[in-house]
């Protein structure tokens, strides 16, 4: 008798029509700290342009952001928007199931704290029978190496399941299609790469609706012709280079005087940024995407004597403290931490040979000031490398193992 799941997913019930079908990319539209997220259409002059900026997908997250999403709320990780699914119905086993994970890398506070989810809601479905053990291979950020380690995977032969979340697009495309041609489940998360042949991607709304969020924020709280400096982590990225493409998009559109900068996620590298500019003239704005070195641009300011920005950060404690302490208008998007439940919680769909979202798009939503006490309340403790909206405190190492890392 095949094990009953545990998600409370109805996904038999999913139609086989998105409910968006003309929207395609990552966009969201806050319009303030202070207001409901803006939800009219997407602004008719934004013109496709540049290597990675797709109209269509730009205005399927714009859209996506007022979307209805399935499921219980208090569970957001296993929502989903209505849409197509995978037949999952060959693979359904009542053996415990070898997963094998090729991970990017751990290299940063925001993986670090997926990981430490994931491993937790591991506990969870091998304790139940579902999962017998899952392999790891991390690859430390390095395409080739994770190109070897999936390719070590299907050679070993011994995984019902791949998961792997990419280190970048078009280079560990190859790599999923083989994993795919195995003729084994494939869930891809996070990342993306550019074929459709995995069981399932797992994903928050994305980067353009990040974009989005934070641009309309910034537009909002300056005047035309403001300064704002753009503190960008490393190119490549699907997920990040659709952020900016969105936001430098409507900035440029609404005026603004923008530079961007590749930092490395560097603190020293921000704080040189930041100084340089403050040395040249006002600072008006910040925007970022990533809260990772959101502290050193804040101690740039600082140093300078300079009057605090305008300033989109991210969800992790850092960002969220430090705007609290230093009362700066802020937005924390977020790209939802608590993703690395999903894949995991996939397996037991599968298992159970019940249909998965062919792309599980999760909810994705911003914090803002009315909202930010009483996600550092639910996250009182935890260090500053921690993300409010990791989506772990009913698991079984809920806190200590989020602490004690």
């Amino acid at each position: 008798m095949m094990r009953k799941s545990r998600m409370g997913l109805v996904v038999a019930a999913l139609s086989a029509a998105t409910i968006l079908a003309a929207c395609s990319t990552d966009g969201t539209v806050s319009p303030s700290a202070t207001t409901e997220p803006d939800t009219s259409a997407p602004p008719a002059e934004t013109q496709a342009s540049g290597e990675w900026f797709d109209q269509a997908v730009y205005d399927e997250q714009f859209e996506q952001r007022s979307a209805t999403f399935e499921g219980d709320p208090e569970t957001p990780w296993l929502q989903y928007i209505d849409g197509p699914t995978t037949d999952t119905a060959e693979w359904a086993t009542d053996e415990a199931m070898r997963v094998c994970f090729a991970n990017a890398s751990i290299s940063n506070p925001w993986r670090q704290t997926g990981f430490i989810t994931m491993q937790q809601q591991l506990a969870v479905l091998e304790e139940s029978g579902v999962v017998e053990s899952m392999e790891v291979r991390d690859a430390g950020d390095d395409d080739n190496t994770q190109i070897a380690d999936i390719d070590y995977f299907i050679a070993q032969g011994d995984c019902d399941v791949f998961i792997i979340s990419p280190n970048s697009t078009a280079a560990l495309t190859p790599a999923v299609e083989r994993a795919c041609e195995t003729g084994r489940p494939v869930i891809v998360f996070d990342r993306g790469v550019d074929t459709d042949c995995a069981t399932t991607f797992i994903h928050p709304i994305g980067g353009y609706a990040w974009g989005i969020d934070t641009a309309e924020f910034l537009i909002d709280n300056l005047e035309p012709g403001s300064n704002i400096v753009a503190l960008r982590i490393l190119p490549g990225v699907d997920v990040l280079e659709h952020r900016w493409a969105a936001a430098d998009r409507l900035l440029t559109e609404a005026g603004m005087n923008v530079d961007d900068f590749f930092t490395g996620a560097d603190p020293t590298e921000i704080k040189s940024i930041i100084t340089d500019a403050l040395s040249s003239g006002d600072v008006h704005g910040v925007w970022m995407d990533a809260g990772d070195g959101a502290v050193a641009a804040i101690e740039a300011f600082e140093d300078a004597g300079a009057e605090l920005p305008v300033m989109t950060g991210e969800d992790e404690m850092s960002f969220l403290r430090a705007w609290e302490e230093t009362g700066l208008t802020g937005l924390a998007p977020v790209y939802s931490n608590f993703q690395w439940r999903t894949p995991l919680l996939a397996v037991e769909m599968i298992a159970n040979g019940e249909p998965v979202p062919s792309e599980w798009v999760l909810p994705q939503t911003p914090i803002t000031e009315e909202e930010r006490s009483d996600a550092l309340a639910a996250n009182e403790g935890m260090p500053d490398g921690h993300y409010a909206r990791f989506g772990g405190s009913d698991l079984p190492g809920f806190p200590e193992a989020w602490q004690d890392r």
